[in-house]
């Protein structure tokens, strides 16, 4: 039975630490729905719950840093849920790059908008707005710079972690969303200026050209032949130019670009050197095909034969790396030579060209303030040949087609202004997003700036403000979870093995439906929660029988005496001015009556709870039942058709805290 309740009142801060895994995502994908939906083999259903908040979701499923694993509730007892690896189990069966593809969007389109949308950049950014707006009813016309779409999708991220077939149906599927229009190899402030397009009758334009300019090291040779920036080497790779690369290559950097270009070179050297090739001159063919698809026959197996180094040097120690552990695990297994706790000091070059790096030893990264501001050992030089230098300390973007009549200022940081909320910029109608103003972060941070820009910019063109989400509320009459639900372990994510890996071949394989369900088991329900209300007028007042705490596997519940409680004055004072949010748990019983009144408390602690609903089963008169909450977002536009709730929301449950009986 599903019910929408106008009399509950569900706190969102509340709300929000039960879903800790949608509240992490920056695009606020409801994780735990689909993957609960896996574990019972419905994944069409899970593929839609995945996919709707998300035009991205086949490309995140193979390289989304998931934020969301990380808030996992799981991972505090034994290891996340793997809801990356999940995700692209689902969009491998049902997402535009299947044989089955599902087309989430059916029905949902809206009567086309007389206002047009200029998007310049094709990146995440650019791409999520383009496909919530054309579900509005906007005309969009997208401006990319890059022969392809995808921006660093296609032109950064190499394509052992993202294979570009993914990236194209990805964009294509976006493509055919409503009135989108993609204009290729049209760069701002070379073919247009961003004041132009509101000349050219665009009523609004969104800014998302992202970073994809390399930042300097400001030390003795950077000039010499043979040194690259990290980005400039990406973008050369992945755009088909033949790049000529040494046998011994020095990467500079620790974060994850430096290690998505410590293994690209790896791959470049064995595919120049395993055929005998020292010296490739720049190919001049304007080719939108990958570098890696000319790899296609060179094996990992070359790399552990010694026909290249790759070493890694960076200012952090390994466990202060801000790569994702699992890069940089990967990066170790594919034979690249990690150097931590270097700091590069000066190149050195012979006859105009580089020939070894020198660094000292890192005394610190970080001063007592906090600040970058590493400092080093004196005297703790070392010297570690090479043949290339590839600079992978950072991006910036390049925002010099910005010019004064555009109106659009600049942060300190030399980042676009934006309002947090809107992302309007100072100049009326032209909003920006992505790394071009926040600085690079993650994929899905750039999904969620794109949706973000999305609503800012119909409610700049409309005038209608979007209401919040909607809690649609279900009471679970039977509500189990596996009796092993604690025992169960986290099935590994099959990799391709070290001899069969080539160029191109993608490196991850990913679950088969088996592990898939097996692995969404393992899943705490985190939406779900235990609800103490009772009602005399059915009968089901709680008697004090503890059955409840008796039963509870985790120790989260507790009956404990009122006067064992003290009730401080900043609680009392809280309550007493929100007294409408606190009628369940407190039962009638007013602020000022706390640690007066004698009775019983039900105590339970949030952060223990499996919701295994073993005290809902043992309640001998059905006080406690179990609750599913579900955020539904609410659109003006009629995507979605929901109830809205009135006033604030509160959910009637017994966090941690009073609920005297």
């Amino acid at each position: 039975m599903l019910k929408h309740y106008k009399n509950k009142k569900v706190d969102r801060d509340w709300l929000n630490t039960n879903f800790p895994c949608m509240m992490a995502c920056p695009a606020h994908t409801n994780a735990g729905r689909y993957v609960a939906l896996i574990a019972e083999g419905r994944f069409e259903e899970a593929y839609k719950f995945a996919r709707d908040p998300n035009p991205l979701a086949s490309i995140c499923g193979r390289v989304c840093a998931h934020p969301c694993e990380t808030a996992c509730r799981r991972g505090e007892i034994d290891r996340p849920i793997a809801i990356r690896a999940l995700k692209r189990f689902l969009t491998e069966r049902h997402g535009p790059e299947s044989k089955y593809p599902v087309d989430v969007n059916a029905g949902r389109g809206q009567n086309k908008l007389p206002f047009k949308v200029a998007v310049v950049g094709g990146g995440p950014v650019g791409l999520a707005a383009a496909h919530d707006l054309a579900l509005m009813g906007y005309a969009v016309t997208i401006f990319e710079a890059a022969p392809v779409a995808g921006g660093m999708l296609y032109l950064g991220i190499p394509e052992y972690r993202l294979p570009r077939d993914v990236v194209e149906a990805q964009v294509r599927e976006i493509l055919e969303t409503g009135d989108i229009t993609l204009k290729l190899n049209h760069a701002a402030g070379r073919d247009f200026a961003i004041s132009d397009l509101r000349h050219q009758g665009f009523d609004a334009v969104l800014i998302a050209v992202g970073a994809h300019r390399s930042r300097d090291l400001a030390i003795p040779g950077v000039d010499l032949d043979g040194v690259y920036k990290g980005i400039d080497f990406l973008l050369n790779v992945n755009l088909g130019y033949k790049f000529t690369i040494g046998k011994k290559v020095i990467v500079i950097g620790g974060g994850n670009v430096a290690m998505d270009v410590a293994r690209s070179a790896a791959r470049e050297v064995v595919r120049q050197h395993a055929a005998g090739i020292e010296d490739l001159e720049p190919s001049q063919e304007n080719v939108a095909a990958v570098a890696t698809r000319e790899m296609v026959d060179i094996s990992l197996s070359a790399l552990r034969m010694g026909a290249r180094e790759v070493n890694l040097v960076c200012l952090e120690k390994r466990e202060e790396m801000p790569a994702a552990l699992e890069e940089i695990e990967e990066a170790e297994t594919e034979g690249i030579i990690m150097h931590p706790g270097l700091g590069p000091k000066r190149m050195i070059g012979k006859d105009g060209r580089v020939v070894a790096l020198e660094a000292l030893k890192t005394k610190w990264v970080f001063d007592q303030n906090k600040r970058f501001n590493p400092a080093f050992y004196e005297g703790s030089e070392t010297q570690l040949e090479c043949d290339t230098i590839i600079m992978a300390i950072g991006q910036a973007p390049k925002l010099d087609f910005l010019k004064p009549e555009d109106n659009v200022e600049l942060s300190p940081r030399g980042l676009i202004a934006v309002n947090p909320q809107t992302l309007m910029t100072s100049a009326n109608g032209i909003f920006a997003g992505g790394d071009c103003v926040f600085g690079p972060r993650l994929i899905i941070d750039s999904v969620a700036d794109g949706k973000r820009a999305a609503v800012g910019i119909d409610e700049f063109l409309r005038g209608q403000k979007h209401p919040e989400p909607v809690v649609e509320v279900e009471i679970l009459k039977r509500h189990r979870m596996p009796l092993e639900l604690l025992d169960l372990t986290r099935p590994p994510i099959p990799m391709l093995p070290l001899e069969r890996r080539t160029g191109v071949t993608e490196v991850e394989i990913g679950y088969d439906a088996e592990s898939a369900m097996a692995e969404a088991q393992r899943c705490l329900h985190c939406w779900v929660n235990t609800v103490f209300e009772g009602s005399p007028e059915d009968g089901s007042m709680c008697i004090l029988c503890g059955g409840c705490v008796d039963v509870c596997p985790e120790n989260c519940l507790q009956l404990v005496s009122l006067n064992r409680i003290q009730f401080e004055p900043d609680a009392i004072q809280q309550i007493r001015d929100h007294e409408e949010l606190f009628g369940v748990e407190l039962d009638e019983v007013t602020a000022d009556e706390l640690g007066v009144i004698s009775g019983s408390a039900m105590l339970k602690d949030e952060t223990r709870c499996i919701r295994c609903g073993l005290c809902a089963a043992r309640c001998p008169v059905g006080t406690i039942t179990m609750e599913s909450y579900n955020l539904i977002p609410s659109e003006p536009t009629g995507l979605i058709s929901i109830e809205t709730l009135d006033g604030p929301f509160r959910p009637k449950a017994a966090p941690v805290g009073a609920s005297p009986r």
